[in-house]
């Protein structure tokens, strides 16, 4: 008996040596040089603030959320499961409305950290700083400098696209995605629905588009091949699902804006109901990826009944203030020679002008329809820059991505403009994507969205970046996070107005794809040449 007590005690002994030494060893270091780099972080000089045992977070109710998210962060970093409390913690988190709305402060010492945000949405923000400080890997003793940090960002509309029109993915996976927008500070999730390869979102009244539209027998095998897979691509999101994803962006303070593309890209509508297009079909769901012909027949009354339907179940759905309807890479031919079209033309005494046909006039007409109906349902419309061959209203929002040029035209015309030309914010484009190393990257942070030529009233017409996927390419999850990462914390950088130095950038780039490793992502290693 008494040598089975001896042993006990040697144990509880032994135990409360290693917790003494833990408490003795020197903390796990982070630091506040993260991706995007705050605007200030200046070091107070006192002892650091070290994640132990009995870390609690403090929030109001209003911010339950935002603190349940940093607990789930902070425990999947430390290992350390985090309480929420209502009233004192060590991490306390609350808002301050004379701060900018996206704007937070932290501050950082031996006995907790505050984070104060302009709104909830600032708050937010100075979550994701305090999650990315963090040492990687934690190791057992994680701790953060005394420090005070200031920041908000630059742009009010830091967006990323991705199309699941070419290729599908789910809801799950699509959440995924949030979560990386949601760490680099992204706050608009752009949701690519439909093209002329797939038609993925439910319309009352109109089963076909996801019972024929939704399916494609095979895909082309590379880009210029005449060889096609017998792979078949399908799948469409219920109501339910949408805004589920809406929610889950909702909470990581990204809206969801979502995008039908039309008139053009109709294929996959067309193919499911044939009397909305100029020639009546037969058509079918396109195996190959490019511009076609075939495109919504704005002469008839039936597909403006469509178009309009398809919005309400849009504005139904998704709460964002701005709907997409695309309105890019639109082909006239079929209009010039539709009996339909040139009757509305001609009703409409539509005639051509100087730089912009009639039929050119019959798309701004048919824009202009969509907007009205926006209007009235209290959303705004936005476009890509090909509706400027017409003459939309100012209040327009237009993304320019068919070149620098873009972006300046559409601020000098008075529109707003979110810069997203595929020079450098396309990550998926094959030709541009055989860029490695410090290139891959420097295409996308040394790219200024404000274009020197613009006055200073035109440079406040420029509300932001957004970076985009097409999925023409992109089949599968491992692809689509190799085309997104790490690039899109150089995006991140230019969207927040971060100070920018490539060589200074890099450091904090290592750090993020030491995280992305450990959170499981997959990211372009070609890259790491340029850390050499």
């Amino acid at each position: 008996m008494m040598r089975h007590l001896t042993g006990i005690i040697a144990g509880l002994g032994a135990v409360v040596f290693c917790a003494l030494a833990s408490c003795t060893a020197e903390p796990d270091l982070g630091d506040f040089s993260v991706s995007p780099l705050p605007k200030s972080v200046t070091l107070t000089g006192g002892k650091p603030f070290v994640f132990g045992p009995g870390v609690s977070i403090s929030a109001p109710e209003e911010l339950m959320i935002t603190a349940d998210i940093l607990a789930k962060d902070l425990k999947e970093a430390t290992g350390r499961e985090l309480r929420l409390t209502g009233g004192r913690g060590k991490i306390s988190l609350s808002t301050d409305p004379s701060l900018p709305e996206e704007g937070y402060r932290i501050e950082c010492g031996k006995d907790g950290i505050k984070i104060t945000g302009g709104s909830v949405k600032g708050v937010f923000y100075g979550t994701r700083t305090l999650y990315k400080a963090l040492p990687v890997p934690c190791g057992k003793r994680p701790a953060l400098p005394a420090a005070s940090v200031e920041d908000a960002p630059a742009y009010s509309y830091r967006g990323f696209m991705v199309d699941v029109s070419r290729h599908f993915f789910g809801v799950e996976y699509l959440e995924k995605l949030l979560d990386v927008m949601a760490l680099h500070n992204i706050n608009v999730f752009h949701w690519h629905l439909t093209d002329d390869q797939g038609w993925r979102i439910p319309i009352e009244g109109y089963p076909r588009l996801t019972e024929v539209g939704s399916y494609r027998s095979g895909t082309i095998l590379e880009p210029g091949s005449d060889k096609y897979d017998t792979i078949p691509v399908q799948g469409f999101y219920t109501r339910e699902e949408m805004e589920r994803v809406a929610r889950y962006a909702a909470d990581r303070q990204i809206t969801v804006i979502p995008e039908i593309d039309m008139p053009g890209h109709m294929l996959s509508a067309l193919a499911s109901y044939p009397q909305l297009g100029c020639t009546g079909g037969p058509y079918e769901v396109p195996r190959q990826f490019g511009v076609f012909e075939d495109v919504l027949c704005p002469g008839k009354d039936e597909a403006l009944d469509f178009a309009k339907a398809v919005l309400r179940e849009l504005v139904d759905i998704f709460p964002s203030e701005y709907i997409h309807l695309g309105g890019d890479e639109c082909p006239k031919e079929r209009w010039g020679k539709c009996p339909d079209c040139q009757a509305r033309i001609r009703n409409l005494g539509l005639k051509d002008i100087p730089g912009k046909s009639k039929e050119n006039q019959l798309q701004t007409w048919f824009m202009g329809q969509m907007q009205d109906f926006l209007r009235e349902n209290g959303r705004k419309m936005i476009g890509w820059d090909e509706i400027l061959e017409g003459t939309p209203d100012k209040d327009v929002t237009v993304f320019a991505w068919t070149s620098p040029d873009a972006i300046a035209r559409s601020a000098k015309e008075g529109h707003p403009t979110v810069a997203c030309p595929i020079q450098h914010l396309y990550f998926s484009n094959p030709r541009i994507n055989k860029l490695t190393g410090r290139e891959s990257l420097s295409r996308v942070y040394d790219f200024d969205i404000v274009p020197e030529s613009l006055s200073v009233e035109e440079r406040g017409n420029i509300i932001g970046a957004e970076g985009c996927i097409w999925t023409e390419w992109v089949a599968d999850e491992a692809k689509m996070e190799w085309e997104m990462l790490p690039r899109v914390s150089a995006l991140a950088e230019l969207q927040w107005g971060s100070e920018r130095d490539l060589d200074a950038f890099l450091p904090r780039l290592k750090k993020m794809t030491l995280l992305y490793d450990r959170l499981g992502l997959n990211w372009k290693e070609d890259i790491a040449e340029a850390f050499e």
